[in-house]
């Protein structure tokens, strides 16, 4: 099956940094699915992972995490899919990736692709979903069957026009509650007011003095997307007492969690891979809220966070969206659809 891997961790515009490569099909077995790949999408995750570093690879590692497609095989073990069914999910870190032809993932972690969207516009979705809703609704605890209590209540969104962002406005704004978020330039502040936000505040400048300029002295929620170092005193100045704050980014600074002490404040963090990584019990959670967030896009309660789409799948086109990641300035999702082009063989 054609692939695109790599054995050393270089920068993006390395011509080995990803190779087209063929590999051998896999065979589903257990719980697994043998997804056939119609298409992918790029996060800043695959370009942690792909970092330049001293380790060398004895076998190619397959990146990539975000995926839909169809199922063509299943393990003996499975029991929510069958052949033919069209999935989308965001796979595990600790296996092989969705750059390729044919992927294996476990079921509990797939999620059935919404009807009303194309397999590129389902790809956008996944690990930014499930990040967002594990964020919202396990992490920060909020409140999703009674709606009526959030609409006194507000969430500060920091990076809202990110891939995790696009979607977790959406979904707050679906909870009820006040959403601010934070953009830098003009495209992002329209993208994210377009998505749902109430308001939208310079993460370059202090969130304090711009609240209070929308007669807001405090938030109940907040959600770190971007630089947990650089907001982290910004978020303990106006984070409400007794409110929460998560985040999805290390850090890479002492956290002097005592500005959060008298306040009893909580802070939380959000890995989507934790559930798969470890096997948690409640794995399956994740296979669930796929198929809500599938739901919610065919009602028309949010939709696609997809802003740029390229094909073929092949190592060209990766390394180009590798670059954009890179930029920092990338606003929704990155797609990439359809295997075409000659393969390495290795």
């Amino acid at each position: 099956m054609k692939a695109i891997g790599l054995l050393k961790y270089l920068s993006i515009e390395k011509e080995e940094s990803l190779i087209d490569i063929e590999l051998p099909r896999p065979i589903p077995k257990g719980r697994d699915l043998l997804v056939k790949i119609e298409a992918i999408s790029i996060n800043p995750v695959d370009v942690k992972v792909r970092a330049p570093k001293e380790k060398i690879e004895k076998e190619p590692k397959i990146l990539g995490w975000d995926a839909s497609g169809i199922v063509v095989e299943v393990g003996e073990e499975c029991e929510s899919f069958k052949v033919g069914d069209e999935v989308f999910y965001a796979g595990s870190i600790t296996r092989p990736g969705t750059y390729s032809e044919y992927h294996l993932v476990d079921e509990r972690i797939v999620g059935r692709k919404p009807n009303t969207l194309s397999y590129s516009e389902s790809a956008a979705l996944p690990l930014t979903a499930i990040t967002a809703w594990e964020a919202l609704f396990d992490r920060l605890d909020i409140e999703l069957i009674n709606k009526v209590e959030n609409e006194f209540k507000n969430i500060l969104i920091i990076g809202g026009a990110g891939g995790v962002g696009s979607i977790a406005i959406q979904l707050a704004k679906y909870a009820g509650l006040h959403i601010i978020a934070t953009a830098s330039r003009q495209e992002t502040r329209d993208w994210v007011k377009k998505l749902g936000a109430d308001h939208v505040i310079n993460h370059y400048q202090s969130f304090k003095n711009q609240l209070a300029d929308l007669q807001i002295n405090e938030v109940d929620f907040i959600l770190c997307l971007n630089n947990t170092d650089q907001h982290w005193n910004n978020m303990g100045e106006i984070i409400k007492p007794q409110g929460k704050i998560c985040s999805i980014v290390e850090n890479k600074e002492f956290l002097d969690l005592n500005i959060l002490k008298n306040k009893s404040a909580t802070f939380v963090w959000e890995f989507m891979f934790t559930r798969s990584m470890y096997h948690t019990d409640d794995m399956i959670k994740q296979h669930f809220l796929l198929n809500k967030i599938s739901e919610l896009i065919d009602k028309g309660e949010i939709k696609t966070t997809i802003n740029k789409k390229l094909s073929p799948i092949n190592a060209a086109t990766i390394k180009e969206a590798h670059q954009l990641i890179e930029t920092g300035s990338t606003i929704g999702k990155i797609v990439i659809e359809n295997f075409e082009g000659d393969q390495k063989i290795l």
